[in-house]
């Protein structure tokens, strides 16, 4: 065999390795984005609090971003709105739409990924 196929097959091993990590990431993370845990957040106090809804096109097109995010910082916490045991958030943090994402004095409701930033400390 000669050594431009031996490259060529290593190469297509190495793509189909990433495509299907790849794949199986972005699957898990959508999984993760489903849950509906009940948080209680006065055990985060000064992490950056994210609320979302896991059917908003919105929060749907941010969540991976600040899931990788957190994979490394560990700062984010998820509050997804859907679950009913989670929605007295909606009073006590004044929220009005999602996503939102709060921390200390800064808040931030939309989907601008600079402003974002700014907030999980990217």
């Amino acid at each position: 065999m000669t050594l431009i196929k031996r490259v060529g097959k290593a190469l297509a091993v190495i793509v189909v390795v990433l495509a299907v990590s790849g794949f199986a990431g972005h699957q898990y993370v959508n999984h993760v984005e489903k849950q509906r845990p009940v948080m209680t957040l006065a055990k985060y106090p000064k992490k950056v609090l994210f609320f979302y809804r896991d059917d908003c096109p919105d929060c749907q097109s941010i969540f991976h971003r600040i899931y990788w995010h957190n994979a490394i910082s560990h700062n984010v916490i998820f509050i997804n709105m859907n679950q009913p045991q989670n929605r007295h958030y909606i009073q006590k943090y004044q929220l009005t739409s999602v996503p939102t994402l709060i921390h200390c004095k800064q808040r931030y409701s939309g989907t601008n990924q600079q402003k974002i930033k700014q907030i999980v400390g990217d």
